[in-house]
């Protein structure tokens, strides 16, 4: 080699080291001297700036190439951001120790634009139900939240499945449809991240994008707007992390499902101020009922771009596509007071046919933005756009029999009906509110002023096309058949049997047929065009939480305007209004430094229109544009007392409550008509609940509840039913689910054990006092295994491990809702 080479080469050597001489490390702890894995770290000197995020172990390590001052931020959610100047005079080594970041109690996140980086079953704070970051501790009603973790531990991967552990919550159906404190949902959406959506009802969405799911008790008007009084559930998205993680699972399992999701997040750019996160879901999926299908496939990337300690926006897309079968339950033979056998038909018994379907899909945008002027005043604000649309064809049961020729009842054929439903909805949520943080003397003042807007817009070229009844000689049909006019109609014989020719043929409990119908034969008596309708609801709120020593109180008003329009844009349309002044009172007193009691009371509202649909054959019936307005708005109030505790430097929590919420005007089906409703005068439930998540032992995380529900009628037209049990309430309810890791030192190092059990008593069914929902208690089992130093878990859980055959709800006798038998899925997790 020649001299002049051999000197260019040691000399990029020579240089090459230098630059790699200075190096800048350190550790990032809390101040509990727990390490934070995922703090953004950077270095900034002039317009250069050298970053990286702190590893599972807190630490960091940046090379410089410069020597000169430099500007040492850390950054973290939920922490003060720490700042200090750091002099680099040497090409060497700069070891700062252990660093310690200090809590910002007073600010979590004006808006959830960053993510939660726990994982665990504790989620210590909430943004929904005071519309700020509040500790969950110090808030003045009972509040439970699901983490992914526990989703993901007991392989929730529908809502449903996933809020069976919170106490005083259960299903009413095999839809996303739960009864909470004993009383049954009636608004037909759910609630995304603190705002309102259309429909996710007879398909449940599946959690791949969820990070919670939280559980607010009692009515929430005040919050949420329009919600149901005995309690709201909040699904909360993942939103992006500054820590680059990413996650890939595979299940297989019983019923023919296959299931793929992955989780992928981090910073987009060295400053760690554009972060990123992509959810996607896919599954494919038959089930335990016969022709029921339950195939979901969603994605949903979102953005957070953090420029400083001022500003944070979060955009967020939601796609979900889903196509099922709407099942409507598992009928049985009639229902005789005292002699009622649920177990006359097998419970994969359905009604439907092959070629019935449902689809539904939606698309979700949410924007956020939160602006702080100040150390004392901030603006948060988030904009929603929902796009629902559902095609729907099915054969359902008429709840009646078939009669024969002499109108005689023939209880082993079912009577149906055959219906194509589609509709297209458009939902709008604008959140806008300003805080103050503020000072009187040893007065401490959060004030928080704000304007909402929900418009529900169903828009126009919805329509439903129906068959049923009976078939007359001229080719015509009829509803009802009179043996008085039995020359009038066309007969079949079954079994010997001389019957009214149905129009839709008639299901045979006894020799079960779910054939693919010839749908084209049918005669459609109901071509029904759904009206455009329009719901908008404007509010005005304002929040104060006053911070006296140990003591905080929470005082919210609200006052709201809502407007119903029916054929919404056209020469006829029909329109009603409601208005309420909704308030909310709260007391927290921190007893000791672990433990909070509080007491609050508040009211709730809501208009009974086309939003809330969720009570059997309520849908059809607000379709008349004359008569919604005929009902008065359901009110509610929640007087409740309880205790909150965080122990052992936050491991656990712990929540015990007692509370009573009054209800009035309450829809319910007619007995004459079940298309029809009427009003009952008023409910009460009572009861106690208990909760409690986090590590008990270093290895041994338990997520536990129990809830004692005492629900009564207390005013109806119907004089016998006054002190009556409610529907569809179960009176004791308890949940466990437990995960124990072996440590690392063991034989049986990387193996953990999960153990759930779930037991729900009896209830009345919705329609019907003839029999009783009978009591039940599953259990379930799953098994962990992750090698050491691998990033590779597997899963196998196993649900109802005894078999248990039970019930989660009833109609009537023509649509029970059965459980699962047992089953099993298996589960490959990868993250990198």
């Amino acid at each position: 080699m020649q001299p002049k080479y051999l000197f260019l080469v040691s000399s990029l050597i020579v240089t090459a080291h230098s630059f790699a001489q200075i190096q800048v490390k350190g550790r990032i702890l809390n101040p509990k001297g727990e390490t934070l894995p995922g703090v953004t770290v950077s270095l900034t000197k002039d317009d250069q700036v050298e970053g990286t995020i702190t590893d599972v172990n807190g630490g960091f390590n940046i090379s410089l190439v410069d020597m000169g001052d430099y500007q040492l931020e850390l950054r973290y959610i939920g922490f003060k951001t720490h700042r200090q100047t750091l002099r680099i005079d040497e090409n060497k080594t700069y070891d700062l120790g252990e660093i310690r970041v200090e809590e910002d109690k007073l600010e979590l996140q004006g808006v959830e634009i960053i993510g939660r980086a726990q994982q665990d079953y504790n989620s210590d704070y909430s943004f929904s139900a005071t519309k700020t970051g509040i500790k969950n501790k110090e808030l003045p009603q009972a509040l439970i939240a699901i983490t992914k973790e526990l989703i993901t531990d007991r392989q929730a991967f529908q809502i449903a499945d996933a809020v069976k552990t919170v106490s005083g919550v259960s299903n009413s159906s095999f839809y996303n449809h739960f009864n909470i404190r004993g009383i049954s949902q009636n608004e037909s959406g759910q609630i995304l991240n603190g705002m309102r959506t259309r429909q996710f009802y007879f398909l449940q969405p599946i959690t791949s994008n969820i990070e919670r799911v939280e559980v607010l008790k009692g009515p929430a008007s005040v919050t949420f707007s329009s919600v149901d009084p005995g309690g709201s559930i909040n699904m909360v998205t993942k939103k992006p992390l500054s820590e680059d993680r990413k996650e890939v699972s595979m299940s297989v399992g019983s019923f023919s499902t296959l299931r793929g999701a992955l989780d992928f997040t981090g910073p987009l750019d060295k400053k760690g101020k554009i972060l990123y996160r992509l959810n996607a879901g896919v599954q494919r999926a038959e089930s335990f009922r016969s022709l029921v299908q339950n195939n979901a496939l969603l994605v949903s990337p979102s953005f957070s771009y953090v420029p400083d300690e001022k500003t944070a926006i979060n955009v967020e897309l939601i796609y979900d596509n889903s196509l099922g079968n709407l099942d409507r339950g598992q009928p049985i033979f009639g229902a005789i007071p005292g002699e009622t056998d649920l177990n006359s038909t097998p419970i994969s018994l359905n009604l439907g046919a092959t070629n019935d379907f449902f689809q539904s899909e939606q698309w979700i945008m949410t924007t956020s933005l939160s602006e702080k002027f100040s150390e004392k005043a901030s603006f948060n604000g988030a904009y929603m756009k929902q796009i629902w649309r559902e095609d729907l064809q099915e054969h359902r049961a008429e709840n009646r029999f078939a009669v024969d020729s002499m109108g005689n009842t023939v209880d082993n054929l079912m009577a149906l009906r055959f219906s194509q439903r589609q509709q297209l909805w458009d939902v709008d949520n604008l959140n806008a509110y300003f805080n103050f943080d503020l000072m009187s003397g040893t007065i401490g003042h959060r004030l928080l002023v704000g304007y909402d807007l929900h418009r529900w817009h169903r828009t126009n070229g919805g329509g439903q096309n129906t068959a049923r009844g009976f078939l007359r000689n001229d080719g015509t049909t009829s509803r009802t058949y009179d043996p008085a006019d039995a020359a009038d109609f066309q007969f079949i014989e079954i079994d010997g049997v001389s019957l009214p020719r149905p129009n839709v043929d008639h299901f045979n409990l006894s020799n079960p047929s779910n054939a693919i119908r010839n749908i084209q034969g049918y005669v459609i008596n109901s071509i029904f065009a759904i009206p455009a309708n329009l719901s908008v609801t404007h509010a005005a709120y304002i929040q104060e939480q006053l911070k006296v020593g140990k003591l905080t109180a929470l005082l919210s008003v609200r006052y709201e305007w809502f407007r119903d329009v029916t054929n919404y844009e056209q020469a006829d349309e029909q329109v009603f209004r409601n208005e309420a002044f909704i308030p909310r009172l709260g007391l927290s007193y921190e007893l000791t430094k672990n433990i909070n009691v509080y007491a609050t009371y508040l009211e709730g509202f809501q208009p009974q229109s086309n939003t809330t649909d969720l009570m059997p054959n309520t849908e059809r019936f607000f379709w008349d544009p004359n008569s919604a307005a005929q009902f008065d708005p359901l009110i509610s109030d929640l007087k409740e007392i309880g205790a909150k505790g965080v122990f052992f430097d936050g491991d656990i929590t712990m929540t015990v409550a007692c509370y009573e919420i009054n209800q009035e005007n309450i829809l319910i089906p007619s007995e004459l008509d079940p298309d029809l409703l009427v009003q009952r005068g008023a409910d009460r439930s009572r009861g106690f609940e208990w909760d409690v998540a986090g590590y008990v032992l270093p290895n041994l995380q338990v997520n536990a509840s129990y809830s004692f529900i005492d629900a009564e009628i207390v005013e109806d037209a119907d004089e016998t039913l006054v002190g009556e049990r409610k529907e569809n309430t179960p009176a004791n309810n308890a949940n466990l689910w437990m995960r124990y890791d072996f440590n690392n030192n063991s034989a049986l190092s990387g193996l953990g054990l999960g153990l759930g059990v779930q037991h729900s008593g009896d209830r009345v069914p919705w329609f019907t006092r003839d029999f009783i929902v009978p009591a039940f208690t599953v259990f379930d089992a799953a098994v962990y295994y992750q090698p050491n130093n691998s990033n590779l878990q597997l899963m196998a859980k196993m649900n109802n491990l005894l078999d248990e055959i039970f019930w989660v709800g009833a109609l009537n006798y023509a649509r029970l809702f059965p459980g699962a038998p047992r089953n099993a899925l298996l589960t490959v997790t990868y993250k990198f």
